[in-house]
């Protein structure tokens, strides 16, 4: 099947045209709050503090955006989402061009961003299968893997490179929030969505509760939501802080290297996305994903090996490509075997538990990379994040539902929906 299949449908046209425009502006953020929180500060901790503020509350309300999103329209939710972070950008512009804003301004700011995606992450990753056929879902994660990096690493970066060295902070900064205007309007076009289950008042507890025991009740997702947390507590503050600082300091090159390092990622993932599009789905698709993953987390100890731009220019297309692939199937296998009334909720779970620890991760980088040094803490987060990832995949049940049937998963969903009617009847 070809990999624009889902494009001809009008509504996930439309999802990702917005999404598109939006994630470029996401490329060109990572650049210029990098430069922004290094000329305040420049020090490892600056950056590491909007990280903080970034994650924090979004880790905090996953769980309440994942739920929202299994009780209310995605779409609204998705808008709404837009256009507080358009606010938020705009204003930060404005801050920075008039030579007012501090750190602390960067870090609210991420801190309102950070809000906002929780409500986002959820709300996308559940909206796709309600947009798409069963047999396109491949495809439409694989474009997913294909525009975001595409967006967020190899033209945002590029264009964010230029835009601070000519426009400075202030002229990306308005730009990003341009980019999440145009992605409401988008959303605004697109026709009410059909097939959600839209269930009366309940008790919201219930519902997260509800979610949680779901996820607890099969090891395939907590082990791999809890393999994530820990590999990225391991290595995505390390990659986020340092190597924007080894640009700047130990290699001395300027916003436009640093661009193309992030923009050699996003070939990286382009070139393994499509690929994995193009190809069947895997008849062992978790252990398809650990593998993968694991090449990915081992690849980041190249940003610590690299004494030129060209090497961490490599590293990052192996990094970001092998995430890709794996990230495509592991989409599609949430999508195809978890009901679409409770997805919403399971992947709230699944990033609310994923980025439980990256404030821990922003706040140990700088003084583990002054203690072991910025080349060494980048080579053992790619060593020791790999073995952890591998680890996970060896835990009893991770890999039961390779061998679950079709029909198995349809009766799971037929449960669902025959313990929800049930209990709303109880409660009437």
């Amino acid at each position: 099947m070809a990999l624009t299949a889902p494009l001809r449908r009008r509504e996930f046209r439309l999802l990702w045209t917005g999404l598109a425009v939006s994630l470029l502006g996401d490329g060109v953020f990572l650049v210029a709050v990098a430069w922004q929180a290094y000329a305040l500060e420049n020090r490892p901790s600056s950056l590491a503090y909007v990280g903080v503020s970034m994650s924090l509350p979004q880790i905090v309300l996953l769980l309440v955006g994942g739920t929202i999103s299994d009780r209310l329209s995605r779409r609204r939710v998705l808008f709404w989402a837009d256009v507080v972070r358009a606010v938020s950008l705009v204003l930060l512009a404005v801050m920075v061009g008039e030579g007012v804003a501090k750190l602390i301004d960067l870090c609210v700011v991420a801190a309102v961003i950070g809000t906002a995606s929780a409500f986002a992450f959820p709300a996308l990753d559940a909206l796709v299968p309600q947009l798409v056929p069963e047999h396109e879902l491949v495809q439409a994660n694989a474009i997913d893997q294909f525009v975001r990096p595409a967006a967020i690493q190899l033209a945002g970066p590029a264009v964010g490179g230029i835009a601070v060295a000519l426009f400075h902070p202030a002229g990306a900064f308005g730009f990003d929030g341009a980019t999440f205007a145009f992605s409401a309007w988008c959303l605004v076009r697109m026709k009410s969505v059909t097939g959600q289950a839209k269930a009366g008042p309940s008790d919201f507890r219930r519902d997260v509760a509800e979610g949680l025991r779901y996820v607890r009740r099969r090891p395939w997702l907590w082990a791999t939501f809890l393999s994530a947390a820990l590999t990225y507590l391991l290595f995505i503050g390390p990659v986020q802080v340092l190597l924007p600082y080894v640009v700047r300091n130990s290699l001395h090159e300027g916003p436009a290297v640093y661009g193309m390092v992030l923009a050699s990622g996003g070939v990286g993932a382009l070139v393994f996305a499509s690929l994995t599009g193009r190809r069947s789905y895997p008849r062992r698709p978790i252990t398809f994903v650990y593998l993968w993953w694991t090449v990915a987390t081992v690849a980041v100890a190249g940003y610590g090996i690299a004494t030129h731009a060209w090497g961490l220019a490599v590293s990052a297309f192996v990094v970001n490509g092998a995430e890709a692939c794996g990230t495509v199937i592991w989409a599609t296998l949430k999508q195809r075997t978890v009901a679409n009334e409770m997805l919403g909720r399971v992947s709230s779970i699944d990033w609310c538990i994923s980025t439980a620890l990256l404030p821990m991760s922003y706040l140990l980088t700088a003084p583990v990379a002054h203690a072991l040094g910025v080349r060494t803490t980048l080579v053992i987060a790619g060593t020791l994040g790999a073995v952890v990832t591998i680890v996970f995949l060896f835990i009893p049940g991770v890999r039961e539902v390779e061998r679950g049937s079709v029909e198995q998963v349809e009766a799971d969903s037929g449960s669902y929906r025959e313990a929800l009617s049930s209990s709303e009847s109880s409660t009437t």
